[in-house]
């Protein structure tokens, strides 16, 4: 049986203390440039980042815009508040589930998730919430990692992937990609210097 939204959370809530320590290695030597690439993309005044986690993209996040971020995991909001604080990020944070999200249509000018769909029950239901709170005109913009192109690389991903999740509450084969193409948007983009496993997708409402 598939984990549902409450199991993710109390995963992430066990995992936010040790969170940052447990993704260092991986953030110093390739999230952290793919997150600089992806914020350099967001265009408009009106952003939201979905599944903000322990703040690890405020540095990013550009001048002069209003910044709303949320998260389903209590204990990871209050490490992401924590850096609020110490640096001092003109942010407003919401604990609230992508699946439900509380926001009027149209409201975002961009919607911003990093590495966040790998860890959604119903992946396709949060990425069509994310359409409907993007702006006409309006892009959502998604880093992930995904299910690899090569059919052995695939295949041991697959193998492994109930041990990850039961261990960390993450997919490592999700097909995000066709999931975006599969939800309305007017145009979507892969960035050309995307892996066979991380992905930057860009999708225009």
């Amino acid at each position: 049986m598939k984990p549902d939204s409450t199991t993710i959370i109390k995963r992430y809530d066990r995992l936010a203390p040790y969170f940052d320590g447990m993704e260092a290695i991986l953030e110093g030597l390739v999230f952290s440039r793919w997150r600089k690439r992806l914020w350099v993309k967001v265009k408009g005044e009106h952003i939201l980042e979905v599944g903000v986690g322990t703040g690890k993209n405020f540095r990013y996040y550009p001048p002069n815009v209003r910044v709303i971020a949320l998260d389903f995991s209590q204990k990871m909001l209050a490490r992401a508040q924590q850096q609020q604080v110490r640096k001092n990020i003109n942010v407003h944070l919401d604990l609230m589930d992508v699946e439900q999200l509380y926001y009027a249509d149209n409201s975002f000018d961009t919607v911003v998730a990093t590495f966040v769909f790998c860890s959604v029950p119903a992946p396709r239901k949060g990425l069509r919430e994310l359409y409907r709170v993007c702006k006409p005109g309006g892009q959502v913009i998604l880093l992930e990692h995904v299910l690899s192109a090569n059919p052995l690389l695939a295949g041991i991903m697959r193998l492994l992937n109930p041990l990850v999740l039961a261990a960390v509450g993450a997919n490592i084969n999700r097909q995000t990609l066709k999931n975006v193409q599969a939800c309305g948007f007017n145009q979507v983009l892969v960035d050309v210097h995307s892996g066979d496993i991380i992905k930057l997708i860009q999708a225009y409402k």
